[in-house]
């Protein structure tokens, strides 16, 4: 049982219980929180990506193979990336240890990769634009991440370290026992960044700005540069908060894969948007001159008021001194 409070919006202590039911077979099948907020979380994002999938012209007997092969490729991505990030832990001595993914254990980056590959794999395979898929499947992956982050609530975990008095997020504290906070005996409420709360909210209010966005976009690949560069600049800030992070040396993991993702993403999306803004202004400068052109060899008694052609009479000769006007005034 996890003991939650948030005193500075009015919410006393209560308990959150990680098993939502168990199903009495065998010795009893443990159902959790995390495991039904996941698959709702699953469910929510195929449904968007349905509904964005048929923007982008993709079929959804295409989209289905998508999901079916994201979600398994996904989830062994997820845990891969955990145990791998892990191993001085000394936790996985044997196979079973390593595929326990109902004892805990899914990094979200991990999934996001393997879930990115296979998708791009699948493109090649059924000859789709990657960036279209990409493009509907971006907003949907916010989705889980929105929902997911409260099955690590109930779970007790994924939460920040102790919250000073004098911060401006105090208001938001959250009371949590039992925890790992070294500066709080482990009998007593720890009162600490809820990181789990802050990702949610960051990723509800990127999903609200992508899809406000999404119909103006200038070029395939823009709606996933724009969730790339706002996951990863949220996730680099709230990580540095969190008391669970992964570590290579003193850097942490997700922070450091954060950091180069909002880089990236930003770079990318900056060079990309403008280089549509001169395709756009290059076609409009295209129009002009191409009408001018049009009208190489006529008389202006040849063109009625509304720029219709009439019969053409001019010979060769004045039609090639029209030509060379014109190319000295371009000059």
């Amino acid at each position: 049982m996890v003991t939650v409070s948030f005193p500075g919006i009015g919410i006393d202590s209560f308990e959150l219980n990680p098993v939502a039911f168990t199903i009495p077979l065998f010795d009893g099948i443990e159902v959790r929180w995390y495991g039904l907020i996941i698959t709702l979380g699953i469910v929510l994002a195929f449904t968007y990506c349905a509904f964005r999938s048929k923007q982008e012209g993709i079929k959804f007997d295409d989209l289905l193979d998508f999901a079916i092969f994201t979600v398994i490729f996904g989830v062994i991505g997820a845990r891969t990336f955990y145990v791998l990030t892990s191993l001085k832990d000394g936790k996985y001595t044997s196979f079973y240890d390593i595929i326990a993914i109902w004892e805990g254990g899914l990094a979200i980056y991990g999934a996001i990769i393997a879930g990115a590959i296979t998708i791009f794999l699948i493109c090649r395979y059924k000859k789709i634009n990657a960036f279209k898929m990409f493009d509907a499947v971006a907003p949907a992956v916010m989705i889980g991440q929105i929902l997911g982050r409260w099955g690590n609530f109930f779970n007790g975990e994924a939460y920040g370290r102790a919250v000073s008095e004098d911060s401006f997020l105090y208001f938001i504290r959250m009371g949590l026992n039992p925890h790992n906070i070294k500066e709080v005996s482990r009998f007593d409420m720890a009162f600490v960044h809820p990181t789990f709360l802050y990702e949610s909210l960051w990723n509800l209010i990127g999903f609200l700005i992508i899809n406000a966005l999404y119909k103006k976009k200038k070029f395939d690949g823009q709606i996933v540069l724009m969730y790339v560069t706002w996951y990863g600049f949220g996730r680099m800030l709230i990580e540095g908060l969190r008391t669970d992070s992964l570590y290579i040396g003193v850097f942490r993991i997700s922070q450091v894969i954060g950091f180069l993702c909002f880089i990236v993403g930003a770079i990318l999306l900056t060079l990309l948007l403008l280089r549509s803004r001169r395709q756009r202004l290059t076609a409009m400068d295209y129009e002009p001159t191409y009408a001018k052109i049009s009208h190489i060899g006529m008389n202006d008694h040849e063109l009625d008021d509304d720029n219709v052609v009439g019969p053409n009479t001019l010979s060769d000769e004045d039609k090639k001194e029209n030509l060379d006007n014109l190319f000295e005034e371009d000059k």
